[in-house]
């Protein structure tokens, strides 16, 4: 059988995830062959990075020939790692140039690009498969296992608190995330791994949003109150950086530098900025009521600066109730260290019947990411999948959901009103 052809645009952090996994675990049925990038820098030092596993440096492309590499390299499909506001414009072109796609979530920021990467695909008819490593973790499909076999009946509510603590959570305030012309915001760049669970545990999807969020521990305004007294707008080489807590030293990991210190020069993208700066333009508390297609209500809520990194996640039901409770080990994005990524400290699992005695549930863990659930998301895009009973492949639609309720929670932030998903996308 001969191998899938990819190419990947964005040699970022992120994509290290994948192209390392194609030339190792899956280099006999899939194979690597383009990068692209808007720095020639990042796309050596991921060619270095090949080298290193053994495998051959690829050919390299600018992202102003993303189209060029299409039609030299004839991918079967492309990998989408880059900004989250310019994945749309990948995913639609590479669609339109006949090529499949596997995208980072969140699959885009907005409801007008999300509509013209439905319409694409409708028209062309390819495969667009976003990937949601955090279905595969062994918590989260124990708890879809768990509702689907009626250990708590109907689901009649979901309260669910996410937490991110002050090295991860700040880390998101530092870079091009702080800004929603950029991201979307916290509530669609990161829940939207949160918001697609909680679809995935119910099978089911949003009707109704109301949401509230504010920015109340990072960002200039609140500098004094965190007893910031002097500024600065990067930290590398600044002394005043050196007695911030929140400061991050690019310099000090030899990835970090890699990826984005010796790279600025053509990328133009300073990776170490102040959390404290006045263009930090997202919110830090989110708070969000969901109501689903089936009736269930989703109570949701996101903090940026907590002392711990994990959630809670409840599910009340007609004959029962469910709790886990996660404790993850923190970690910045591009750090050299990746053995602790997606690695739990602590985590609990327990169903209460209603008439009944409350038992806990065994996790079985394996080895890789997310509690052994990372290799089979890679397994499932790249190898030779195994039957899903619980069918955790997320498709683009799949990708819209999840992104809708974040897309509706800041529309409700900014408006004051419940938002109905319903206006937002027609399929």
């Amino acid at each position: 059988m001969a191998k899938r052809k990819y190419v990947l645009i964005g040699c970022g952090s992120r994509a290290r995830f994948f192209y390392e996994s194609v030339v190792t675990t899956y280099k006999e049925t899939s194979e690597l062959v383009a990068f692209c990038d808007l720095s020639p820098t990042r796309m050596n030092y991921a060619n270095r990075i090949l080298e290193s596993l053994g495998s051959n440096a690829v050919p390299t492309y600018k992202h102003t020939e993303f189209e060029k590499m299409i039609e030299e390299i004839k991918p079967d499909c492309v990998i989408v790692t880059t900004v989250d506001r310019t994945h749309d414009h990948y995913i639609i072109k590479a669609m339109e140039l006949g090529c499949d796609v596997i995208t980072e979530k969140p699959m885009t920021i907005d409801e007008e690009k999300a509509q013209n990467i439905i319409d694409a695909q409708k028209k062309y008819g390819k495969d667009l498969r976003v990937t949601f490593n955090y279905r595969y973790a062994p918590h989260n499909t124990k708890i879809r296992e768990l509702i689907v076999n009626d250990a708590i009946g109907d689901v009649f509510s979901v309260h669910f608190e996410w937490l991110l603590d002050t090295k991860h959570g700040a880390d998101y305030y530092r870079r091009w995330h702080r800004n929603k012309y950029n991201s979307g915001g916290l509530l669609v760049h990161k829940s939207t791994h949160h918001f697609d669970l909680v679809n995935f545990w119910l099978g089911d999807s949003p009707k109704r949003v109301y949401a509230m969020g504010d920015l109340r521990f990072y960002g200039m305004k609140n500098a004094e109150t965190r007893g910031v007294t002097e500024f600065y707008s990067r930290a590398h080489e600044n002394p005043i950086a050196k007695n911030d807590h929140f400061a991050i030293d690019l310099s000090a990991d030899e990835d970090m530098k890699s990826m984005y210190l010796d790279a600025e020069e053509d990328s133009g993208y300073i990776r170490d900025r102040s959390v404290f700066s006045d263009d930090v333009a997202i919110e830090d508390v989110m708070g969000v009521i969901v109501r689903y297609n089936q009736g269930a209500i989703l109570t949701y809520s996101l903090n940026t600066y907590m002392p711990w990194e994990g959630f809670n996640v409840v599910f009340n039901g007609s004959k029962g109730r469910i709790e886990l409770k996660l404790m993850e080990k923190s970690y910045v994005s591009g750090e050299s260290d990746l053995t602790h990524y997606g690695e739990t400290e602590k985590e609990s699992l327990w169903v209460y019947p209603m008439f009944g005695e409350p038992y806990k549930v065994d996790i079985i863990k394996k080895e890789g990411g997310h509690g052994g659930g990372d290799p089979v998301l890679l397994n499932d895009i790249f190898g030779k999948p195994d039957h899903d009973p619980y069918n955790r492949a997320a498709s683009h639609v799949d990708g819209a959901m999840s992104i809708l309720t974040g897309i509706a929670a800041n529309k409700s932030i900014a408006s004051g009103l419940p938002v109905d998903i319903a206006g937002l996308l027609k399929f």
